[in-house]
């Protein structure tokens, strides 16, 4: 028997896992065989490998081959695994002895090619955890896989790999032109100049950006809040490196990575039709889904009531905790999910009920019920619920513009270093993350205010999730205006914008 080694990494979630490839060429007819709870891509890399060999001009073992993946009880997926197997064969069949620092990863053409898969990321992450690791990814994948901090080789062909190991084969392909770096294009976002009036909405949406608060906007259709919503990442502060890292992982684990790192805050739109797999993640193979997508940045649910009810209630645990746990038979997974939540919504399912209750053809019971879609514990979950109405008259004819996204993203970036040097020795970078606790032990509350926060606690309008969440909304309010701590005014403007949507349900 002869036995060759390499090793590969299995991508679970968002996280690399070493495997170990072994192959045995055993006496007996020709047969090739891969164990290990290889997936159907894994399974049906023994043909693309033996198409790989015969167009590298390499001569394929004439033996039972028996391929291992260990552990072998973890299930495999994906077509990464090609180019290590193909490497461990080689090893089999030659004197070569491949290190064990080196972990290989790519697919096979049947031309011989090595390319690109997904997960490159977060197994350079695994391997950059291993010391003196050598990764080896597909020629295309070099610029994705150096982001690690890790020693990388890429390849191009499997000729390159029998040419180290001094086995007979076809010389090697030229290299092919490929940006291995990867560049992104400047992304095209709306300005906040361009929306006209809707103040209270803009004020609004600063405060969002600010804190990283969750926001809702009811209004009728046409009126501007898909407009004021994708001005959101132009005022966004920019994600720092770690937090870039982070978002392209999951960009990478998903098969979206773009080609680079991007400092700004990514934002996903899945339609009101998406499942609660799409949005949450999961599936056999568990991928990320929206909320993952959107991790640093904004998730924005357009026609919110329109989702499936039990889709709205799976977002309920990971607003909160910032991530969501997938468990299946086999294994779990955890994704980050620190996403802010921007939902819109139609007052009815005509959309005219708030500009002319006469056009409405909505029942009162119709317009209750479509509210109630959302669900009462959902709508809690949102720190600002705002009204949006049609301009006046007065406001279509101004010649005034509204003030551009420089100026309103000088103040959310202002705000948020105010944030960070108070929070961040608790582990924290915005206010919507601050915990009960550290509100009860670090604001004071003027008198007034500490009385009309009492009276709907006892009253019942609120919950007391409702009003921590009133308590971070002013700790921004006063960052945005500079103050050490919330004022009064602070705590109102707070409790305004959080109970316009109370009578919906």
């Amino acid at each position: 028997m002869k036995l060759g080694i390499a090793h590969a990494v299995s991508i679970l979630g968002v996280e690399g896992h070493g495997v170990r490839i072994e192959v045995a060429l055993l006496r007996g007819l020709p047969a090739f065989t891969i164990v290990g709870l290889p997936d159907a891509a894994v399974s049906e890399s023994r043909e693309r490998i033996r198409a790989a060999f015969a167009a590298a001009g390499i001569s394929f073992p004439t033996a039972r081959v028996t391929v291992n993946l260990s552990p072998a009880d973890t299930p495999k997926s994906g077509t990464g695994f090609d180019l290590g197997i193909a490497v461990a064969i080689i090893s089999a069949m030659s004197s070569w002895r491949v290190s064990e620092n080196i972990t290989w990863i790519g697919e096979l053409g049947l031309d011989g090619s090595v390319r690109q898969v997904r997960g490159i990321l977060p197994a350079a992450l695994w391997a950059a955890r291993r010391p003196d690791a050598h990764l080896v990814v597909p020629y295309g994948s070099r610029g994705e896989a150096t982001l690690a901090q890790v020693h990388v080789s890429a390849l191009w062909h499997l000729s390159q790999v029998a040419q180290d190991a001094g086995v007979d084969c076809a010389g090697v392909p030229e290299r092919p032109e490929i940006d291995a770096t990867g560049t992104l294009p400047a992304p095209l976002i709306p300005d906040l100049e361009d929306v006209r009036g809707q103040e209270e909405a803009r004020r609004a949406l600063e405060i969002a950006a600010a804190g990283g608060h969750h926001l809702l906007m009811t209004g009728s259709a046409g009126i501007g809040k898909s407009m004021l919503v994708g001005c959101l990442p132009g005022i966004l502060p920019p994600l720092t490196t770690a937090e870039a890292v982070e978002v392209a992982t999951i960009a990478s684990a998903a098969g979206d990575f773009a080609g680079a790192l991007s400092r700004i805050p990514p934002m996903s739109t899945p339609h009101h039709t998406a499942s609660a797999i799409a949005l949450i993640g999961g599936g056999t193979n568990p991928r990320p889904g929206a909320i993952s997508r959107s991790h640093r940045g904004v998730l924005y649910l357009d026609e919110l009531p329109e989702f499936p009810r039990s889709v709205l209630q799976a977002l309920r645990q990971p607003m909160e905790e910032g991530y969501i746990d997938i468990h299946r038979a086999k294994h779990s997974v955890r994704f980050p999910s620190k996403f802010q939540l921007i939902g819109s919504a139609n007052p009815c399912r005509c959309g005219m009920f708030y500009e002319d209750s006469l056009q409405c053809t909505c029942s009162p019971r119709e317009r209750r019920d479509y509210f109630r879609r959302i669900g009462g514990p959902m709508l809690d979950r949102f720190d600002l619920n705002i009204v949006l109405h049609r301009l006046s008259r007065a406001q279509l004819a101004s010649p005034s513009i509204g003030e551009p996204s420089r100026l309103v993203a000088e103040r959310v970036y202002g705000a948020q270093e105010r944030m960070v040097s108070r929070l961040e020795s608790s582990g924290w970078t915005k206010n919507s993350e601050a915990s009960p606790a550290w509100l009860r032990d670090n604001t004071v509350l003027p008198d007034r205010a500490d009385d009309l926060i009492n009276n709907v606690l006892v009253t019942g309008q609120l919950s007391m999730r409702s009003v921590a969440k009133i308590l971070r909304v002013a700790w921004t309010l006063a960052d945005l205006a500079g103050r050490e701590s919330p004022a009064e005014e602070d705590i109102h403007e707070a409790f305004a914008l959080r109970s316009r949507g109370v009578s919906h349900v």
